[in-house]
Formats: C-alpha cells, sequence, structure tokens
C-alpha cells in the first residue's frame, strides 16, 4: 500500500532526513528525531502528524 506524500517540499526534506538519521543513528528514538525535524524544517503539527504516521507504517511494515 503506498503512502501519499504531502506537496510540501519541506515535508519530502524531513522524509528524507529522518530515514538517514534512522540509519545512523538507530539508537535515537523516532519521536525525538521527529521533533528535530519539525524544528529543523519549520513544519506545521499536521505536518508533524504526517511524519509520525508514516514512520509508524513504515515501522509495523519492518
Amino acid at each position: 500500500m503506498a503512502t501519499i506524500m504531502p506537496e510540501g517540499e519541506d515535508v519530502k526534506k524531513a522524509v528524507k532526513w529522518i530515514s538517514a538519521q534512522l540509519e545512523e543513528k538507530n539508537n535515537e528514538p523516532l519521536s525525538i528525531l521527529i521533533e528535530d525535524a519539525v524544528f529543523k524544517f519549520d513544519l506545521s503539527p499536521k505536518d508533524a502528524d504526517f511524519l509520525t504516521r508514516f514512520f509508524g507504517k513504515r515501522n509495523a511494515e519492518k
């Protein structure tokens, strides 16, 4: 099942950044990475919810 990406370029950058961080820092909690991405890319609460759902589904599929 494909996940629809939001149109915002910053959200796309955040997804790529979080993915890279997860590969580098496996011990860093996802919630912390999402919080860092929200501030780093100046994302809205709606974008933060998307990231939480996106990575939650991704982890569930593993």
